[in-house]
């Protein structure tokens, strides 16, 4: 698992973040990852698939409808592109 270090940090920074680490019952360590992974995969972010299913909802399609777009989508496979 990657390692980070964090160079020339406040005192009055490292101190916060004990105390804060405290609060939560948890290590220093543990408090600075969650901090790290809730600012670097904040919960608001929307992903393509969720968004991709809202706009299927929105429109009203139903499986039903899918399959019959399924039945009538081109399938032949795609020819390589050449730089030639």
């Amino acid at each position: 698992m990657p390692a980070l270090t964090i160079r020339n940090l406040p005192e009055e920074t490292h101190r916060a973040l004990r105390v804060r680490a405290a609060e939560h019952g948890r290590s220093t360590e543990a408090e600075i990852r969650d901090i790290l992974e809730k600012a670097a995969k904040p919960e608001c972010r929307i992903k393509l698939g969720s968004l991709l299913a809202a706009i299927g909802r929105d429109a009203g399609l139903t499986h039903k409808d899918v399959e019959a777009i399924q039945q009538h989508r081109d399938q032949t496979p795609a020819a390589p592109m050449t730089f030639e």
